[in-house]
């Protein structure tokens, strides 16, 4: 069975209307590479990593508190909706399953529970800021501190 033209066609458009940014077919002697993005496909030769952001400092968590860790890499929303007021802010009390927050990864949201009863003391991820898998996101007294 030979590729036809009309095969090819074919196969473009399921490319166009998949998520693929690049695909790549070898049948018969035929070749057909296609990239979505404007740099050429052709395999590129393998380089040096070039170096990453510095890492994030760790705090140190002061005794007697705890933290809320972040449970996933994403972007941090203190509050529901842009202009509403947070979920929670310093002094208010929290049970473990209080929402203090929302994290987003790829448009899906999640909610981010407290964990733990406590006293929140300090807020320490803004507004839409990229947060990383562990880290604090609140200083909470707990309960019985």
């Amino acid at each position: 069975m030979e590729l036809t033209d009309e095969d090819v066609r074919e196969i473009l458009d399921l490319i166009d209307k998949s998520a693929f940014d690049y695909f790549e077919i070898e049948y018969r002697g035929l070749k057909l590479t296609v990239s979505k993005s404007p740099v050429a496909a052709a395999p590129a030769r393998p380089r040096a990593p070039e170096p990453g952001p510095a890492p994030r400092k760790t705090r140190e968590i002061p005794e007697g508190l705890a933290a809320i860790p972040a449970p996933m890499v994403g972007t941090f929303y203190p509050a529901p909706e842009p202009g509403a007021p947070p979920f929670v802010s310093p002094g208010d009390r929290v049970e473990p399953d209080t929402t203090v927050g929302l994290i987003e990864v790829m448009k899906v949201f999640t909610a981010v529970a407290a964990g733990f009863a406590g006293t929140i003391e300090e807020a320490l991820a803004g507004e839409a800021r990229g947060v990383e898998y562990g880290e604090p996101l609140f200083l909470v007294r707990p309960d019985g501190e």
